[in-house]
């Protein structure tokens, strides 16, 4: 059979199938991959830009190399069979290796050009064997069409199924196999869809001879070689890099953007990539067919380039002054997120996909009789390359230089500049009149006026309030918002002078009481109960004040702060420095700017004590530092007598997220123990506080260490706590207490990360005095003998907490 038998229906529709496989289980891996390797490397901007360089750098090297590699006499279906055999065999390897990389590395925490070298050759140790075979695929099927029109075209239809399936395997990854299941579930589904895709296509090639007029001689080797360096090739090369690094440019911004009033959780993130992909597959189809028919094509990928100008500017308009103000019902959140997102990417995300397509078919003569014995292979993995190597060069431009130095706005005006100059280099590869070069120019200075003109930078509000737009209080006052490298954030001021701290479009601190008291007591508990006082660390900065409250304390030695985000450290510093005790220019205060649990984890100190205060559970990420084995390591990182503390929200959150969190504390942390913060009486957050030995708290250490120190006693007087006894009389109970209800709690552990999809559903969700009394539906004893202390000081203690819960009139 001649490849240009490749016409015939089945055979095509079979192959489009495939290729949607291979793209669905591409991107369950990519989901798996950057959750496993995101515990290793971190999960900071730097690592995450390693990762996706890695990744898709992966893929362009592999659509170079197979050329190179791979005789043209072997049978283009074998070949790609052979590529997703050994794209399920790396899976099933790094599904089994990446959890066994737990120890620290020796210098993979530390600052500076070595740390992030190491972090890159770990990620390309991982992700580019698999990768490198995923990019192969599609030049591998290129051999197995004619280099003609018709033959483009199917090879356009090809990729847009594998970017359609790439939709379906975020979906489904997202909604589904991570959420019900874990990495090793996702990692079996995505490999036996693989497994199947080889076997059919082996069974296509067992029916299906390849011709020999499929290899090409030397001297035809010779003109491919010239033909893909040629003026023409190198030009397509431009546009498809331009066309790459504007479209993920875009993803970067607009999903950092509506994540804001989305709202930053997992099944928000999927359904962002999924709108985005699907676009992208929709705009390939459409490519696809009109690169079959049209007699200019240069002239088709010269307009997608150009309307991308105002496409760009559009989403720009509706992602920060149109969408975050749509009222939503909660019960159809999912629907509505789904239709904003649609609403702002798809016109860009079309144009882009269609410009692929509409690229190959320039390559080829319509007319041309020899081109069957051309290998495609070549050209088409060039231009996939130059793709690729766009969208790295976008992405993490985007994210690591552009919008921290310039914000989002800036940028987007700068990426409608680079596609109005892909569409003048497409009008030139269409050899045209002058007038036609002139025609082309005014046409794309009138789409970028206009287009330039209408990017709007995002407004302070949308960074501040996000999805709780609709509902901000009059007379809020935005004092300072700003875009950084991982997270967007902002400070605003009530009309009676609070000061409230957001980070990606939420409250994460403030000054008003509840909030105080609550970090007080985080800060308070780490330094007061351990027997060592030497050294700390808290993960996660926020307004500084858990920090503060720990340096505050004379006998405290020193205090490690990691904070993910640099910009909030100047929040901290400018705006709660009366409330954090000016902790970020105190003297015994070291600020590291690094994901906290990838800081833990390479660090070789220990710490007496260590809090954690991260963002909701429910933000994408967070979930990390609530697992098993998150707290196994930081009670490893405990010196002797130490403790870790912990933020547990009940606000916001649904009750199985409740239980997840406060059941997998306990489960690492059998001696531990709850303290409620509560609001008028009623459940609002805790303090979870786990020991690493011993099986006691002593209450007159406690009681001793307050009165030596005048500061202290100030600090927590200002949050209505009068006493040690007081402190530790907003006890809540032991896993003893909790048994009953914590056995429904889903323990949340690494290779489920089942926390962030619990929790994901509880955003503006105010529940938490009904579950805070269910918790403790079942009553909390005094627990004998785990207070120590004084007779005198235990009975005031018990009745204090007895009065606190109620058992006391």
């Amino acid at each position: 059979m001649t490849k240009e038998q490749l016409g015939q229906r089945p055979v095509v529709a079979i192959l489009l199938f495939l290729f949607i496989g291979s793209g669905c289980s591409a991107l369950i891996y990519e989901l798996v991959w950057f959750q496993l390797l995101g515990l290793v490397i971190g999960v900071s901007a730097v690592s995450l830009g390693i990762l996706l360089a890695t990744f898709m750098g992966g893929m362009g090297f592999g659509a170079v190399l197979l050329p190179r590699v791979v005789p043209t006499n072997r049978h283009p279906l074998r070949v790609y069979a052979l590529l997703e055999f050994g794209i399920a065999v790396f899976a099933v390897l790094l599904l089994l290796l990446l959890p066994v990389l737990r120890v620290g590395l020796p210098g993979l925490a530390e600052p500076g050009p070595g740390a992030v070298a190491l972090r890159a050759v770990l990620a390309a140790l991982f992700l580019l064997p698999p990768t490198m075979l995923m990019g192969a695929t599609l030049p591998a099927i290129a051999r197995w069409v004619a280099v003609s029109r018709p033959g483009m075209a199917r090879l356009g239809w090809f990729y847009g199924g594998n970017i359609a399936g790439a939709a379906l395997g975020t979906v489904l990854a997202g909604f589904y196999l991570l959420r019900f299941h874990d990495v090793q579930v996702a990692t079996a589904v995505a490999v036996a869809i693989n497994l199947g895709v080889c076997g059919v296509a082996l069974w296509l090639a067992r029916g299906e001879r390849w011709d020999e007029t499929g290899k090409a001689s030397a001297s035809e080797a010779n003109s491919v070689s010239t033909n893909v360096s040629n003026p023409r090739t190198l030009g397509l090369g431009a546009i498809l890099f331009l066309s790459g690094a504007t479209a993920l440019a875009c993803q970067v911004i607009w999903t950092r953007q509506l994540a804001l009033f989305i709202g930053a959780t997992v099944y928000g993130f999927a359904l962002i990539l999924a709108v985005f992909l699907f676009g992208l597959g929709l705009g390939t189809s459409l490519g696809a067919a009109l690169g079959k028919r049209l007699r200019t094509p240069a002239y088709a990928l010269a307009l997608c380039q150009a309307l991308l100008a105002p496409a760009i500017a559009w989403a720009a308009y509706a992602v920060t002054q149109d969408l975050p103000y749509w009222p939503v019902n909660e019960a159809l959140r999912l629907p509505a997120d789904l239709v904003r997102s649609a609403w702002a990417m798809l016109p860009a995300t079309i144009l882009w996909g269609a410009s692929f397509p509409l690229a190959l078919a320039i390559l080829v003569d319509a007319d041309s009789k020899t081109s069957t014995t051309v290998d495609p292979g070549r050209p088409v993995s060039r231009l996939y390359a130059a793709n690729t190597l766009g969208a790295i060069a976008g992405a993490l431009g985007a994210t690591l230089v552009l919008v921290p130095l310039f914000g989002s706005a800036v940028t987007q005006q700068a990426l409608v500049l680079l596609s109005l100059l892909a569409a003048l280099t497409a009008v030139l590869l269409a050899a045209p009149s002058r007038l036609a070069v002139v025609g082309a120019g005014a046409l794309c200075l009138a789409f970028g006026a206009v287009s330039l003109s209408a990017v709007p930078p995002i407004p302070a509000q949308v960074i501040a309030a996000g999805h709780y737009l609709p509902d901000w209080g009059e007379g809020v006052d935005v004092v300072y918002a700003q875009e950084g490298v991982t997270a967007s954030v902002a400070v605003s001021r009530e009309p009676n002078g609070a000061l409230t701290y957001h980070n990606s479009g939420k409250v994460q601190a403030s000054s008003y009481p509840r909030d105080m008291r609550l970090q007080r007591m985080l800060g308070h508990l780490t330094s007061l109960l351990p027997e060592g006082r030497d050294d700390f660390l808290v993960i996660g900065l926020g307004a500084g004040v858990t920090a503060g409250a720990l340096a505050l304390d004379e006998a405290v030695g020193r205090v490690t702060v990691a904070e993910i985000e640099p910009l909030v450290t100047r929040v901290a510093d400018k705006w709660f420095s009366p409330w954090n005790e000016g902790v970020v220019r105190h003297p015994r205060v070291e600020l590291v700017v690094e994901d906290g649990r990838h800081y833990l984890r390479n660090t070789d100190r220990l710490f007496d004590g260590i809090t954690s205060d991260p963002l909701d559970p429910w933000t994408r990420g967070s979930a990390a530092l609530y697992t098993e084995e998150f707290w196994r390591l930081a009670k490893d990182r405990l010196k002797p007598g130490g403790v870790v503390t912990a933020w547990g929200q009940l606000y916001e959150s649904t009750e199985e997220s409740a239980r997840s969190v406060i059941g997998t504390f306990m489960t690492a942390f059998p001696n531990s123990a709850i303290f409620a913060n509560t609001v008028n009486g009623e459940g609002y957050d805790l303090v979870l506080v786990g020991m690493r030995d011993g099986d006691t708290l002593a209450v007159d250490r406690l009681q001793e260490r307050l009165s030596a120190s005048p500061a202290l006693r100030r600090s927590l007087a200002s949050v209505g706590i009068d006493s040690g006894i007081e402190l530790l009389a907003t006890y809540a109970g032991r896993p003893a207490d909790l048994a009953h209800w914590l056995d429904y709690a889903q323990i949340n552990r690494d290779r489920n990360m089942r926390l962030q999809y619990l929790a994901g559903w509880g955003s503006k969700r105010y529940d938490q005095a009904a579950i805070f009394d269910r918790m403790l539906a079942q009553g909390v004893g005094w627990p004998e003998g785990w207070f120590t202390g004084s007779r005198i000081q235990l009975k005031a203690l018990e009745r204090r907490i007895e009065e606190a819960q109620g058992r006391v009139h």
